[in-house]
C-alpha cells in the first residue's frame, strides 16, 4: 500500500505557537542545510511545480542519498519504499511551525508557500473554497 502526504485545495496556516511574525528564510545549521532550508529552497524557487510528496521525499534522507546518476527505476523504487510507510506531511514542517510560512496546495496538489504577513496569505485564509488546517504546534497545549 502506498501512503501519501498530498492534499488538494488546502491551506496550511502557520501554527498557533509559531514565533515568526513574518516569513523567515530558514538559516543554515553550521554550514549544513536543514530539512527546512531544503524545503524552502525547493518550493520558493518553483511555486506550484511540486506536490507535497515530491518535496517530502526529495528533502528526506533517502531522497537526498540518491545520486544524480540514479536511474528512473532506482528513484521510483526508493520513493515507493519511502512511501510504503506513512510519512509526516507539510503540517509537520518547520516552515509553518517555526518560520512563518503558510503552504497552499492547489487542485492538483502542487504547493507554494506564502509569508504569514503577506496579502496573499490573508486572502488564502479567507478563501471559503479551501480546506483550512494549521501547521502542528511545536509544544503541547
Amino acid at each position: 500500500m502506498m501512503h501519501t502526504t498530498n492534499c488538494f485545495n488546502t491551506f496550511i496556516r502557520v501554527a498557533e505557537d509559531c514565533p515568526a511574525r513574518t516569513g523567515e528564510e530558514p538559516p543554515l545549521r553550521g554550514a549544513k542545510q536543514t530539512v527546512a532550508c531544503l524545503q524552502y529552497e525547493m518550493i520558493a524557487k518553483a511555486p506550484y511545480k511540486y506536490t507535497s510528496d515530491d518535496v517530502i521525499f526529495a528533502t528526506s534522507a533517502p531522497g537526498r542519498e540518491l545520486d544524480v546518476k540514479a536511474t528512473k527505476t532506482e528513484k521510483r523504487a526508493a520513493r515507493e519504499a519511502f512511501f510504503s510507510r506513512g510519512q509526516a506531511c507539510m503540517r509537520a514542517s518547520s516552515l509553518g511551525k517555526r518560520f512563518g510560512w503558510g503552504v497552499h496546495a492547489d487542485s492538483e496538489g502542487r504547493i507554494a508557500i506564502y509569508a504569514v504577513d503577506s496579502k496573499r496569505y490573508q486572502a488564502l485564509v479567507r478563501d471559503p473554497k479551501l480546506t483550512q488546517v494549521r501547521a502542528m504546534r511545536s509544544k503541547r497545549a
